[in-house]
């Protein structure tokens, strides 16, 4: 078999025209700063397709993430829950505020922050008023438990919606969810501006903070007045135009990435491989990205330092490591499960909590692959997901035939 003679991305940005038309009107009309009609546009896009009141366009999604954190009123040594498998923009907008991180561990429902852990949490951590909670790979976490612990303890939510735009959880679309939302329009995400990404809420008491906060928190003033922080966190006109380009075509997007999704589960029929999942019965994912875990005994030996991994090859049996490694010798990128923040090197030392409570305690043991307690069952999730699974090649713009040889590819390492 061949290589591809193009390579096959993991998920790439996919232009339809509309999006040169917009940077070409900024650049004629001169607005090619922080306002402009491409920004108001597509800040109204934004609202009317995620039903919120207010949304306010922002240079990233991890900018977005930090206006939430300082709307929630983050001080230096608040301790914050934290969604663990995500990526760490989730997590470093707490730090910018001087908060510390308390990582939640995930479920294998939904790969997402476990509600049983987040309990767990509060009953170690009484003081704790805020929670992190990212959804995984455009799929919804269980939002609504989430959200009834939240009051029970009186903690405010940030949602953490970057990787799940178009997602929804019994009908309504993730964003919608948190006291403070954020999204992204990252390069590889379900609709792109190259960059760029929006705050979004019901509050205009909010949306005018993040405004002025995003614009170096100016006075209204005839000269520059300054009587608090302030960020240069706007998002561009010229990048707008991208992002109000890309917006009609988002429900395309999903359509092609679900299609792909099933490509997958149905071309691994009879492997020992489940994919990424998701409650079928509330949910419905974006699918941004196809991910496979592979059964713990289909696995072959696989050792994963800081920055190096290495594996023995063994007849039916594989893992994460050979499959990434054989998917690249054909020109096809796939990429590993997001690391646990609580096993970063610069979060080492970070509370950790599982459903069965402080998932650093002496009584656990730190095997290959996570954690484990005395009845030998994986307490550390997320590493588990980690050490056996993968994001599969998952590009919208990936042909049928391109995909069955990527599936054959990865059937022919079992």
């Amino acid at each position: 078999m061949k290589p591809f003679k193009e390579k096959i991305w993991l998920a790439s940005p996919t232009m339809h025209g509309p999006e040169i038309e917009y940077i070409k009107d900024a650049y004629a009309t001169n607005w090619m700063s922080t306002l402009g009609e491409n920004i108001e546009e597509s800040e109204r896009l934004a609202c009317e397709k995620v039903g919120c009141k207010y949304a306010v366009a922002l240079s990233a999604g991890t900018a977005a993430l930090h206006m939430c954190v300082k709307l929630a009123g983050v001080k230096p040594g608040d301790k914050v829950f934290c969604s663990d498998m995500t990526f760490s923009a989730t997590v470093n907008p707490v730090v910018y505020e001087g908060g510390v991180p308390v990582f939640i561990d995930a479920e294998y429902d939904t790969w997402n922050m476990d509600p049983v852990a987040l309990e767990k949490a509060f009953e170690l951590y009484p003081e704790v008023k805020l929670v992190v909670v990212a959804h995984l790979y455009g799929t919804p976490c269980k939002i609504e438990r989430i959200r009834a612990i939240c009051d029970k303890y009186g903690a405010k939510i940030i949602e953490d919606a970057a990787e799940s735009l178009g997602a929804l959880y019994k009908g309504v679309q993730t964003g919608n969810f948190g006291d403070y939302n954020a999204i992204s329009f990252n390069g590889n995400k379900i609709i792109t501006g190259s960059a760029g990404g929006m705050f979004l809420t019901n509050s205009l008491d909010d949306a005018n903070k993040v405004r002025k906060w995003s614009t170096q928190a100016r006075e209204n003033a005839p000269w520059y007045q300054h009587e608090e922080m302030g960020y240069n966190y706007r998002m561009s006109n010229v990048i707008a135009g991208v992002v109000r380009g890309q917006f009609p075509y988002l429900d395309e997007h999903i359509a092609q990435k679900r299609a792909i999704y099933e490509r997958y589960k149905s071309g691994f029929n009879g492997l020992p491989i489940k994919m990424n999942p998701y409650d079928e019965k509330n949910s419905e994912p974006n699918f941004w990205l196809s991910c496979m875990l592979i059964d713990e005994d289909a696995m072959c030996k696989q050792v994963r330092g800081e920055r190096e991994a290495s594996y023995v090859s063994e007849h039916g049996k594989t893992c994460p490591t050979e499959i990434l490694e054989t998917l690249a010798k054909y020109n096809a990128e796939g990429r590993p499960i997001w690391k646990p923040m609580h096993v970063q090197p610069m979060y080492r030392m970070n509370g950790f909590v599982t459903r069965e409570g402080d998932g650093r305690t002496k009584t656990n043991v730190y095997v290959e692959g996570g954690i484990k307690g005395a009845d030998g069952k994986p307490l550390d999730v997320g590493m588990d997901i980690f050490n056996r699974g993968l994001c599969l090649p998952s590009d919208n713009k990936m042909t049928s035939e391109q995909q069955d040889k990527i599936i054959e590819i990865i059937r022919g390492l079992f």
